[in-house]
């Protein structure tokens, strides 16, 4: 019997793909590198490391020491965390808030599972922190999505084991990594997953209808 929902955060509660992506393109520019929506489209659901990579896959120079990477990955998040600054509560529908407080109606305990460090910052500004028992987020994981540390440490936080969970995401890391944590698969519409899950839904207040 499933307890606790576990929320991935961008793409499924909320979207700043915009803002990563102008974040990412600033550095990429500065540095002579090609980046495009695509390359970007690779970076949902990895770390800041992972994403550095990526990035770094079109520079054709000297290799960067690791140092210099550090920096490029302050950098980037300083630009990423100034354009956070334009998100607010309206930047998060109705439908989603009401989706939640349904939820909890019905007993759900309720987490965010998140790779990124700006998970809380993220919650505050668009004020649905109040929302959720706990939040796992990318300050206090060793490993990055695919690996289920995010997941793991979210059931522990809402006391549950993971048997005992369901995931929402959109992304194939994160599918991969509640499947490695014991947990239900719920994949939002528009996701980017190869793999087989255990539901599929079109909007997140499709979870009221549906039986977890």
């Amino acid at each position: 019997m499933i307890k606790g929902i576990i929320f991935d955060l961008d793409g499924v509660l909320v979207f700043t793909d915009q803002y990563h992506y102008q974040a990412w393109k600033k550095l990429a520019d500065r540095l002579g590198i090609y980046f495009d929506e695509k390359i970007n489209h690779r970076l949902r659901g990895v770390s800041r490391r992972e994403s550095l990579e990526i990035l770094l896959e079109n520079y054709h120079g000297a290799p960067f020491r690791e140092e210099k990477k550090s920096k490029m990955m302050e950098e980037k998040n300083r630009t990423y965390r100034e354009l956070l600054k334009n998100m607010k509560r309206s930047d998060i529908s109705q439908s989603v808030r009401d989706t939640l407080v349904k939820l909890k109606d019905l007993g759900y305990l309720l987490a965010v599972g998140s790779s990124s460090k700006n998970a809380k910052i993220i919650l505050e500004r668009t004020e649905l922190l109040p929302y959720f028992e706990f939040v796992s987020d990318g300050n206090d994981l060793r490993h990055s999505k695919p690996h289920p540390e995010v997941f793991l440490k979210a059931a522990e936080g809402l006391g549950l084991p993971p048997e005992e969970c369901a995931v929402v995401e959109d992304a194939q890391s994160g599918i991969c990594a509640a499947k490695a944590a014991g947990m239900k698969t719920i994949l939002m519409q528009g996701g980017n997953c190869s793999d087989k899950v255990d539901l599929k839904i079109q909007r997140l207040e499709d979870l009221i209808e549906c039986h977890i």
